[in-house]
């Protein structure tokens, strides 16, 4: 006999809350405000059973297309054989969060903006790429007052 393949199969734990994250939902979740283009991640609630997402879904990114009273729509690229599928998910605020993903890039963007009206003030150039990490710079070990220490192992005692 196989085993059973429904729409909730091998979510035991999927749909669990946290520990300690047990009762009412926070009221700071409903008070976010979501707008069209909004990055968010999809983090099923499982408290809430209304607008939840199928479990393939949970822990994706998508963007906000529709945003009515209780719930967002979400498009989602989901990869169906060989190609991706633009799938639109209807999810109640409950079971989205604003996504952090882009939040290293308009840093970034704030920082190089600072930097170049800096460099522009003093007539310099500012190179604004990234730079992948860089070989570490190399240093020299003296063993002079650091007399090098032999290890040897202990024998094994039994003591009965």
């Amino acid at each position: 006999m196989g085993k059973s393949r429904g729409y909730r199969s091998g979510t035991r734990y999927a749909f669990q809350r946290d520990f300690k994250k047990h009762g009412v939902i926070p009221l700071s979740t409903y008070l976010k405000t979501y707008k069209v283009g909004d990055i968010v991640d999809i983090k099923a609630n499982a408290a809430i059973q209304k607008g939840m997402p199928h479990k393939y879904y949970h822990g994706k990114t998508g963007i906000v297309y529709n945003v009515t009273k209780t719930s967002v729509g979400v498009i989602i690229n989901k990869v169906v054989g060989y190609r991706y599928l633009e799938k639109r998910v209807n999810l109640r605020v409950e079971h989205v969060k604003h996504s952090a993903c882009r939040q290293e890039f308009l840093n970034r963007v704030k920082s190089n903006a600072a930097l170049k009206k800096e460099a522009r003030a003093n007539g310099k150039t500012v190179n604004l790429k990234r730079q992948p990490a860089m070989p570490r710079d190399s240093r020299i070990i003296s063993t002079e007052g650091n007399v090098p220490q032999t290890l040897a192992p202990v024998p094994y005692e039994t003591f009965i």
